[in-house]
């Protein structure tokens, strides 16, 4: 008989599995429920995109592309990035197309961290950050964000948490859970702490297309000095709700770069091909731009009013600047985040994220994804105001 707990990488049994997960699978054993667990676009993707990859499929493009991904892709990014941060990255070199930017968020750190390396990772934040760099052997450091902050990395709480064995920072802006983003004056703060170290930095901006206010997302990467020091991750699933298509890319110093795609052409090899057919319609379509201005108008209405409804109902919720997620305060029922999801769920079919999924200073908050219809968005509302005064 096989013990398979003497056989298991001991790295892989620690890890556990995402919180996010859990209720959407609660869920799907439920009739009637509403989920506003997962962050996925409800928006079809865009009828020009899926018309490219129709097409590549009738012509026969079935084949592999280059390890780094189709040239002329490669070439619509490093476009496309040029016009979004202002940063000028060489397509052959400084550039691979990755299987989602959670490929590329792996790729990045697996490059970085040896063994006992510290990443210092702003939390709340996505879940996969902490466990992949726990699987390349480094080791996680959280650095707590705070409401009273608007749910930014500040100054000090970076240069406390630096120590001689930090390696990389990560930053998770527009981010995910909180919706919180670094405006440039923020952003060059950080900078100047960086420019004064050894420390590499990974800019997660996959949410960079969603940020609202009027203001355009800045990426650490585009000030000076700091472009030579971060790896910038992206991709396609959020703006351009292609979530299925599983298509992102990362960018940054060719010396990082070529040893990124070292790993990523044994453990990959390429990104689907149809995929990437469509990615580059989606990046110089201008059919495809007006439906993305489309999204982030309408991501901004429901932004508002899920923002306007958790106030109304008593419970404190941070008006977000990104993505498409609210993080409402629940301290005030006096149920942790997980009880309060469990029991909300239970009593009235809704699904929404307890806040510790995302870091132990997520307690007391719960995610809410608004990347619903309005329809979808007020019946939950209606029901979650309904549970509240059942449980006062």
């Amino acid at each position: 008989m096989i013990n398979y707990d003497n056989i298991l990488s001991e790295r892989v049994k620690n890890v556990q599995f995402s919180g996010i997960r859990k209720f959407f699978d609660i869920a799907a054993t439920m009739d009637n429920v509403i989920s506003l667990s997962v962050g996925e676009p409800d928006f079809k993707t865009p009828w020009a995109i899926r018309r490219k990859a129709i097409l590549s499929l009738e012509t026969g493009h079935t084949r592999y592309s280059s390890n780094s991904g189709m040239e002329e892709l490669r070439h619509e990014i490093c476009k496309y990035t040029q016009n979004l941060t202002g940063i000028g990255y060489e397509p052959k070199s400084e550039v691979v197309v990755t299987v989602g930017g959670s490929e590329a968020i792996d790729l990045a750190i697996r490059v970085l961290a040896n063994n006992g390396d510290e990443v210092l990772v702003p939390e709340p934040s996505f879940v996969c950050y902490a466990p992949l760099v726990e699987l390349a052997g480094g080791v996680a450091v959280p650095i707590v964000t705070r409401r009273e902050d608007s749910f930014k990395l500040t100054p000090e709480a970076l240069k406390s948490a630096i120590t001689p064995k930090t390696k990389v920072l990560i930053l998770p802006f527009p981010n995910n859970p909180t919706g919180g983003v670094m405006r440039r004056g923020e952003v060059e703060k950080i900078a100047e702490i960086i420019r004064g170290t050894n420390i590499m930095l990974i800019s997660d901006e996959i949410y960079a297309e969603l940020t609202y206010g009027g203001e355009k997302h800045v990426s650490i990467a585009s000030l000076d000095g700091m472009r030579e020091r971060t790896i910038v991750i992206n991709g396609f699933s959020k703006a351009f709700a292609m979530t299925g298509w599983r298509l992102g890319w990362v960018a940054g110093p060719e010396p990082v770069i070529t040893q990124i795609l070292k790993i990523h052409q044994y453990a990959i090899m390429c990104s689907p091909t149809t995929s990437q057919y469509a990615a580059i319609t989606a990046l110089s379509s201008p059919e495809v731009r007006r439906d993305v201005d489309f999204m982030v108008s309408e991501y901004d209405m429901r932004r508002r009013l899920c923002v306007k409804s958790f106030n109304d109902m008593g419970l404190d919720c941070f008006n977000p600047e990104g993505a498409f997620y609210v993080f409402p305060s629940i301290k005030s029922t006096g149920l942790s985040s997980e009880e309060f999801c469990e029991r909300l769920i239970k009593a009235k079919r809704v699904a929404v994220v307890p806040g510790t999924a995302f870091g132990k200073s997520g307690e007391g908050f719960v995610r809410v994804s608004y990347a619903y219809s309005l329809k979808h968005l007020t019946d939950a509302m209606t029901r979650i105001e309904e549970f509240l005064r059942e449980i006062k």
